[in-house]
């Protein structure tokens, strides 16, 4: 897989999950099965959705990869390049989110605001390097949408990313999938909100 598009599916991911992880509370949205859109420009260039550059893939390492994702709670077979996520309430719990893959120390969050519905965030990380601001907006328990822009430096090439993620919850049963593992998703330390 081309290194942008591992690096926009591990965007994908984290900017999914994070913030639930990283909020001193759980956020305000239902655990279960939810489905997110994710529409994302790299360099203000409009870039396929995940499904269309899952299908480039040959048929064995698609599978692999898909396999490897639902074992994480991402579901990433669905039309249209969207994925299904299970998150249980554990998932949401703040808690979870302080035990980091391989005490990956890579990243930083900071909360910068939770006001009513919206939530605000910055993330600086290290490899790659990277700086991201976060916007996720609760329009409701079963609905909310994320904005995320990255500046991300690899190998001394600079690209900038924005992504809408648009999540729909589905209902309380995750039938096969997993609930999301943010252990083995390694999302970075957060800092409180500023008051």
């Amino acid at each position: 897989m081309h290194p942008i598009t591992r690096c926009s599916l591990a965007l994908l991911c984290a900017s999914t999950f994070s913030l639930a992880s990283h909020a001193a509370d759980a956020p305000p949205i239902k655990p279960g099965l939810w489905q997110v859109r994710s529409e994302r420009a790299v360099d203000g260039v409009k870039a396929p959705p995940m499904g269309a550059q899952m299908s480039n893939l040959p048929p064995e390492v698609r599978k692999q990869m898909e396999a490897m994702m639902k074992q994480k709670g991402v579901d990433m077979s669905g039309a249209a390049g969207d994925i299904k996520i299970c998150l249980s309430k554990e998932s949401l719990d703040q808690n979870q989110w302080l035990a980091q893959k391989n005490g990956d120390k890579n990243c930083k969050t900071e909360i910068k605001s939770r006001s009513g519905n919206r939530w605000t965030w910055h993330s600086s990380c290290i490899d790659p390097q990277s700086e991201t601001d976060g916007e996720a907006v609760f329009n409701s328990p079963e609905s909310y949408t994320m904005k995320v822009a990255t500046i991300m430096t690899m190998k001394g090439e600079s690209k900038t990313m924005n992504m809408t993620n648009t999540s729909t919850w589905l209902g309380a049963n995750c039938g096969d999938l997993k609930p999301i593992n943010t252990k083995t998703l390694s999302a970075p330390p957060v800092t409180k909100p500023v008051k």
